[in-house]
């Protein structure tokens, strides 16, 4: 068991950089102050305590913010008691652990913290109630993190040619940041006796913290960490639609690679995407379909130009792009001449 407190003054939290011991899971790691419990110390005993040997303040005021479930590999599991405190009295001294440093909380993420830290930090900011968070790491790598009991979506981050960095991040953490990663996206397409092509769109369920109620691709998702391109597509199809198809069903388009930036719920939403785009033109009956209601309200066919048409004029509320329209569009004009 063990405290860790970050302390507030002024827009800045106080940092411990931690640099003097070399056997230490933290080393060169940016966190708050605190460290293990000793014999029958509670939880603020512990704070209190840590607090006034590693900086020389005493709290007057402090805060309970959450539990924090840490495990490392090769390291023993740690339960944190997370705190930040706005008062205190007494000066600041320096700290046998580390360098202690003023950081404006607005710089804070740019430090080198563990991945994970950035999550909580962010829970803290947009003041979310006690919580229990638990994650997981292979040395430097997160490899799972778990809020109240439900499993976060950790992506791989990637670079402009879409290849894998080595970084794995939280979901909300890729969108606050805009960092690069990669999707799936699925185009259903029909035929018309003309020749010409109708798209199955569906409509984004209003509860989505990004784009709610705008018209989307048939069904896309995120390439979880560690996941491949086609797996994540066909998985897609099954959990938005109910619909189960095989790899050699999936007809491989191109690469889209897409940037969308904009405001839901006061939040900065940044949508920097590596995408793998599939046609998949089975007979499908809408009626028929199984729709993820948390994540797809409602799905209709569109003509391609149509649509295309709609999103270039701005009469339809999507978050498609219009040059993967002309991709998929291209596909589909050089199969049908037999290319």
């Amino acid at each position: 068991m063990t405290t860790l407190c970050y302390i507030e003054k002024e827009g800045a939290y106080l940092m411990l950089h931690r640099i003097s011991k070399e056997m230490d899971v933290n080393k060169d790691k940016w966190i708050g102050i605190g460290g293990h419990f000793e014999e029958n110390e509670s939880p603020e005993d512990c704070l209190l305590r840590e607090v006034k040997e590693e900086t020389g303040l005493t709290l007057t005021s402090w805060r309970f913010r959450g539990l924090i479930t840490f495990m490392c590999q090769g390291w023993n599991t740690e339960y944190m008691c997370l705190y930040t405190a706005d008062q205190y009295e007494g000066e600041l001294i320096p700290c046998n652990e580390g360098v202690l440093e003023w950081v404006k909380k607005e710089d804070v993420l740019k430090l080198n913290l563990w991945e994970g830290d950035k999550i909580f930090f962010r829970l803290m900011n947009e003041e979310v109630p006690f919580f229990s968070l638990k994650l997981s790491y292979q040395g430097d790598r997160l490899l799972e993190a778990v809020l109240e009991g439900r499993t976060m979506e950790l992506l791989d981050i990637r670079d402009e040619t879409g290849e894998i960095t080595g970084r794995v991040r939280e979901r909300g953490m890729v969108h606050m940041d805009g960092d690069t990663h990669g999707t799936a996206h699925i185009w259903i397409v029909r035929e018309r006796e003309d020749g010409t092509y109708d798209l199955l769109l569906q409509k984004r369920a209003s509860c989505k913290d990004a784009y709610p109620g705008c018209y989307d691709i048939s069904a896309a998702g995120h390439v979880q960490a560690g996941e491949d391109f086609l797996p994540t597509a066909l998985r897609e199809l099954e959990e938005e639609l109910g619909i189960i198809a095989s790899e050699k069903e999936l007809e491989y388009v191109g690469v889209h690679k897409g940037y969308m930036e904009e405001a839901f719920n006061g939040r900065m939403f940044k949508n920097s995407e590596y995408s793998r785009v599939y046609v998949y033109r089975k007979p499908v009956d809408i009626q028929k379909l199984l729709l993820q209601t948390e994540e797809v309200e409602a799905v209709r066919w569109m003509g391609l130009e149509d649509c295309m048409d709609a999103v270039e004029e701005g009469t339809l509320p999507n978050c498609l792009y219009v040059d993967e329209l002309e991709l998929v569009k291209g596909y589909l004009q050089e199969k049908g001449r037999g290319i």
